[in-house]
């Protein structure tokens, strides 16, 4: 699993560990490995041009003692110096020692466009807001140069702790980050800029807290999927109700009840006006026309997707949240139910919006939830007292009293027509098997994300259900 750790509790760790060890130990393990990764970019340090693009403090130390290690095995490095009466002095001399070279930023555009490798160590997580113009024209030269862009512990301009991009920042093809992840490093919109990531160990380990994020991997994913014993049965291995589709939207119902049969659950119950659509796909689905109290027993609710806004729907809605199973709410059923019933709940709940439905549900503009993906997940789940799934270009898990999980699987390709409804019938019937809210919620989305990458491009949502059977056994080839 991948665990991101905020500034404050980086500094701290560094505080503590730095006095156990000799002076300017935890610089030199951070600029070792990023001279690493950064040779093993260019296939090989000799006759390579690298460019470090230097700022004031311990950053641009980091950057500028990996230059002279990768100067001293063959490289031509220059050190643009964006503030020279700021310069690390031990980096900078070490660099000079090594046989590198020092330019002005007004100097700098003909060596980063001949450059096979840009290092950015312009700020570090100590940085805040975005790049200033001087350093931002810098940034843009690397970009539109056919240099490797490697962002030093996070690209520049990015906040590290929320994932935001308050202006100009590095877009880097690769980013070496020291000790842990930063939270921003994973979240979008700044995740965009961070390319590649390579975790560099500084032995910060034993000195972190507990993460501020995390990301599932695939063997945290295969430990948590449902698997039947000898003695299951339909009914031992869950039965999960789906609430779903209406007379407009008959393929809500059908895409949600897809999902819903390949995550594990023995057995799939639907209600609603869909049932006809829903048999001529999938006959196994028991169907009711009834209200969701008559359909029998289950051990989990989706409600929501394709349901309309009529009076039976809004029933349905409040008859399902007050069941005492988990119920997983989507689509049309976030816009229908009572946060004051979601909160009396004693049985776990998980809400799927997207970031237009989580700005209405929060009374936002759309665009701030996507400025701020980490801060309105959070207060969604705490408004709401439940697990918060966030769609999105990276997707958010957030209940209340655990790290938030970012899912690291995913395609652009997943935002079409029904990819939602799919997840939804998905991650319900993971809750049905037993898995708890978050942990559902999470694996959900990462199978999810494996079936996208999976599927041939272009890709309709119905496409996706027949591609989990697939991914899962990726994920647990021994399933």
């Amino acid at each position: 699993m991948r665990h991101a750790h905020t500034v404050e509790t980086v500094r701290a760790a560094e505080r503590t560990l730095m006095p156990r060890l000799p002076p300017g130990t935890l610089m030199q393990r951070a600029a070792a490995g990023l001279a690493a990764a950064c040779g093993a970019l260019m296939h090989g340090a000799y006759s390579r041009r690298v460019v470090v693009l230097a700022g004031s403090g311990d950053n641009g130390g980091d950057a500028l003692y990996a230059a002279a290690r990768l100067a001293r095995r063959g490289a031509g490095v220059t050190a643009v110096l964006l503030n020279p009466d700021k310069a690390h002095p031990g980096g900078l001399a070490a660099l000079r020692r090594a046989g590198g070279r020092t330019l002005a930023p007004e100097d700098a555009a003909p060596a980063i466009a001949d450059a096979h490798l840009v290092m950015d160590g312009i700020v570090g997580i100590g940085g805040r807001g975005g790049l200033r113009p001087q350093a931002a024209q810098l940034a843009r030269a690397a970009r539109e140069s056919h240099a490797t862009v490697v962002a030093v512990d996070l690209p520049s301009g990015i906040d590290p702790d929320t994932g935001e991009t308050p202006g100009e920042a590095v877009h880097a093809d690769a980013t070496v980050t020291f000790g842990t992840y930063k939270p921003g490093l994973l979240i979008d919109p700044a995740a965009e800029h961070a390319g590649a990531l390579r975790l560099i160990d500084i032995g910060l380990g034993p000195y972190l807290p507990a993460p501020a994020l995390e990301a599932l991997q695939h063997a945290d994913v295969a430990a948590l999927l449902p698997s039947p014993s000898g003695e299951s049965d339909k009914y031992r291995r869950g039965v999960v109700g789906v609430v779903a589709g209406s007379e407009r939207y008959p393929g809500a119902a059908v895409l949600a009840v897809s999902g819903a049969l390949r995550g594990g659950a023995g057995a799939v119950r639907y209600v609603g006006p869909g049932a006809a659509a829903v048999i001529a796909r999938y006959p196994e689905t028991l169907v009711s026309s009834g209200p969701p109290s008559k359909a029998g027993r289950v051990q989990a609710w989706v409600v929501g997707p394709g349901l309309g806004d009529d009076r039976a729907a809004r029933q349905a809605v409040t008859e399902v949240l007050g069941s005492d199973v988990p119920v997983l709410v989507d689509a049309d059923g976030l816009r229908l139910a009572d946060r004051d019933q979601i909160r009396r709940r004693t049985a776990a709940t998980v809400l799927t919006p997207h970031a237009g439905e989580a700005a209405a549900l929060l009374s936002v503009d759309r665009a701030d939830v996507e400025a701020a993906r980490l801060a309105h997940v959070k207060r969604l789940a705490e408004s709401y007292d439940a697990t918060v799934l966030l769609k999105g270009s990276t997707t958010l898990v957030a209940g209340q009293g655990h790290p938030v999980r970012v899912n690291p699987t995913g395609t652009a390709w997943l935002s079409t027509a029904g990819s939602g409804d799919v997840l939804s019938g998905l991650t319900g019937s993971l809750l049905a098997a037993g898995l708890a809210a978050r942990d559902a919620a999470s694996v959900g989305a990462y199978l999810h994300g494996l079936a996208g990458r999976e599927a041939p491009v272009p890709f309709g949502a119905h496409e996706l259900a027949d591609r989990i059977p697939r991914v899962w056994r990726s994920v647990h080839p021994r399933t």
